[in-house]
């Protein structure tokens, strides 16, 4: 049961990884650069609503192993859809139809957005059919995710597309998958895999519910944890650090690659300006490794001190990317951030979810899991996203295929931002061992 999770795991966030840390430089070359915190933004925008309303039906009416498959049949879909439009790029170079481009992203990510919550439903409710410890158990499954990411990054950075058809280089190449509509395709092939994949799990049966009122029988009730003070505070936390999550999605990318433009050609030709996206995975190892470290920091300090430890890795991961550069040694700093978005990730994204389990009632937890979603990916990823837009934007503009400005400045608001919500966190927010009397 554990290696049929793992895969599952392995495949749900592959999918992701094909286009999420590489999506902004593609955009900007096809004419939709202005609009990246828009497309990072749309995520959290469908967060808002479709996990928890997904979460309802997985709930109460199609098993949620099922409706998981569902799911990614529609995202793969509409992600094909997108690769299919960027062969049709105009002569100018862009796409052809902005507008349907845009809601094509949209239908795509909104069935997939619930599946990342659906996805910790059938994993936890397995486990415990099993007889297994959902803290102990759940980290090494979730760790596959993790590596699955890295898998499809690495792929679309080397992967490249010419006459002789499919070969992989690590030089200069803008065929590559990480700056072309192929990037598409990847994420699209690999949800219609895991749509097939999923209907070989076990049934996970729907919970038998009793005569419930109208907020009952649709789920709403998951909205109750807010009654209970220590809950509400960590869905508020939440938001607000959820606020983070798309920056470096959404721009590390451009980040990194603005560095092409500069003069001097040592950072020009350097391995980071010239390969964003492997070098962001270091991101995503470290993450497959602060995952297996999430029991024991959980057990050991409660989730008040491991939201902690997120909330100040957040300071780190902006703070590097303001101060490092490509050359030596400033690429150490890139490093650093991106060793630090292990703890700055994991330790509130994947134990928030395993607190959320363990807090609520059987009833809801797919409900619950998804409001958890809506607070964090929904609520903060969409004001977090379209407010650091509007930072870059104001510091940074598109020139010559490049996004060129005042980066340090940027990364240093978001650090500050991120620093704030921090201290309030600890002087607000009290654990089981300190109760705020709910």
């Amino acid at each position: 049961m554990k290696s049929r999770l793992a895969l599952l795991n392995f495949l749900e966030f592959a999918v992701w990884g094909a286009y999420l840390t590489c999506m902004g430089n593609f955009l900007g070359r096809v004419g939709l650069g202005a609009e990246i915190p828009w497309f990072y933004a749309i995520q959290g925008v469908v967060s808002i609503f479709m996990p928890t309303l997904i979460g309802i039906v997985g709930d109460r009416f199609i098993q949620p192993q099922r409706l998981l498959g569902y799911c990614h049949a529609l995202a793969g879909f509409f992600m094909l859809s997108l690769w299919y439009m960027g062969n049709e790029v105009g002569a100018d170079g862009q796409i052809a139809d902005k507008s349907l481009f845009i809601a094509l992203y949209t239908l795509s990510v909104s069935f997939y957005m619930p599946t990342l919550a659906l996805s910790n439903t059938v994993a936890f409710t397995l486990l415990k059919r099993e007889g297994l410890d959902t803290v102990k158990d759940f980290p090494p499954i979730r760790v596959l995710g993790t590596i699955g990411f890295i898998v499809t990054m690495w792929f679309v950075n080397s992967a490249f597309l010419d006459a002789s058809g499919f070969g992989f280089t690590l030089g200069e190449n803008t065929s590559k998958f990480q700056y072309t509509h192929l990037q598409f395709f990847v994420s699209g092939v690999l949800s219609l895999a895991l749509f097939l994949y999923s209907f070989s799990l076990p049934a996970c049966p729907l919970e038998k519910h009793e005569s419930k009122s109208l907020a009952q029988s649709l789920g709403l009730d998951a909205f109750r944890l807010f009654k209970r003070k220590r809950m509400a505070l960590f869905f508020v936390f939440s938001a607000l650090l959820g606020m983070s999550l798309q920056v470096t999605n959404g721009f590390a990318g451009p980040f990194l690659t603005s560095f092409k433009g500069s003069t001097d050609v040592v950072i020009r030709e350097s391995f980071a300006a010239n390969n964003a996206t492997m070098l962001t995975s270091i991101s995503q190892v470290s993450e497959a490794f602060c995952i297996l470290m999430i029991p024991f920091f959980l057990k050991r300090f409660g989730i008040k001190t491991v939201m902690l430890m997120s909330m100040f890795a957040w300071v780190l991961r902006f703070g590097f990317f303001g101060l490092g550069n490509p050359a030596m040694p400033g690429v150490l700093l890139f490093i650093l951030s991106c060793l630090v978005y292990g703890v700055a990730f994991d330790f509130f994204n994947v134990s928030g979810g395993i607190f959320v389990d363990k807090e609520c009632d059987p009833s809801v937890k797919a409900s619950a899991q998804g409001l958890f979603m809506l607070m964090t990916n929904g609520l903060g990823a969409t004001i977090g996203t379209l407010a650091a837009g509007q930072v870059v934007n104001r510091f940074c503009q598109w020139q010559d295929g490049y996004l060129m400005g005042d980066w340090q400045t940027c990364w240093f608001i978001f650090a500050g931002f991120s620093l704030a919500v921090g201290i309030m966190f600890a002087i607000i927010y009290r654990d089981k061992n300190q109760p705020l009397g709910d």
